[in-house]
């Protein structure tokens, strides 16, 4: 990812912001691949030396995706430690709302705003030494004990937590039962789940690589494309 402040993003410099358009499958169908990796970066932007997925690059991929008569769905790349709740939620929201068939792969790690990224599409996977983490909002910097501030980031969460209940299995209980875990993190709160234990508690559907992810993938445009015949 460019950091550099001076970096004038051209839409068709696709493999700067890890996109890719391919179609050379035993269907021929044309899958559009999204890669989020890093930080996910805010209204600030970070320093030369981090990793950052940029929102301002994926949301009008995203629109140009669901637009194009060419592209017959999507598959979701996810390597996070989270970021920015604001921007993540609005990625995440993006392409829970594409109308393409998406798949999306869970690979290291989607911590904090990367849980809901990972649920976002018809169908999840993750590989089995993956973790996710699942822990209340954290926020950096000087922070004023007022009941304004507590009540924004309470509904923060509860944005976070409605979406990622919403878009996958877990019960509303269970979830937040993992969120505010006192027992698991050392000087922290919230609850760290590797693979398998993922799908077992409802947040992720299957254990699997990016052969399961494309393979389940060319099922959905298949159902679609039948659907519509």
């Amino acid at each position: 990812m460019n950091n550099n402040p001076n970096y004038q993003f051209n839409p068709k410099d696709k493999t700067e912001i890890g996109l890719e358009d391919m179609c050379d499958n035993p269907y021929g169908y044309n899958i559009h691949l999204l890669n989020i990796i890093g930080e996910i970066e805010g209204h600030e932007s970070l320093g030369p030396n981090t990793k950052t997925t940029k929102y301002e690059h994926i949301l009008p991929q995203l629109a140009r995706v669901e637009e194009s008569k060419s592209i017959d769905g999507v598959i979701v790349l996810l390597n996070t430690v989270g970021g920015d709740v604001e921007a993540g939620l609005a990625i995440a929201e993006m392409i829970a709302s594409i109308s393409k068939p998406v798949v999306t792969l869970l690979l290291g790690g989607g911590h904090s705003i990367g849980v809901p990224l990972s649920v976002c599409g018809d169908h999840s996977f993750i590989v089995p030494t993956a973790t996710i983490v699942v822990h209340p909002i954290r926020i950096n910097g000087t922070v004023l004990g007022v009941k304004h501030n507590y009540e924004y980031i309470d509904k923060m969460q509860d944005r976070i937590l409605s979406f990622t209940y919403n878009h996958s299995n877990v019960s509303m209980d269970k979830l937040k039962q993992l969120m505010f875990n006192t027992s698991q993190l050392a000087k922290d709160v919230g609850t760290v789940l590797v693979g398998l234990e993922a799908v077992e508690y409802g947040i992720i559907d299957e254990v699997g690589g990016i052969g399961d992810a494309f393979s389940f993938l060319y099922r959905l445009i298949n159902e679609k494309k039948n659907s519509n015949i």
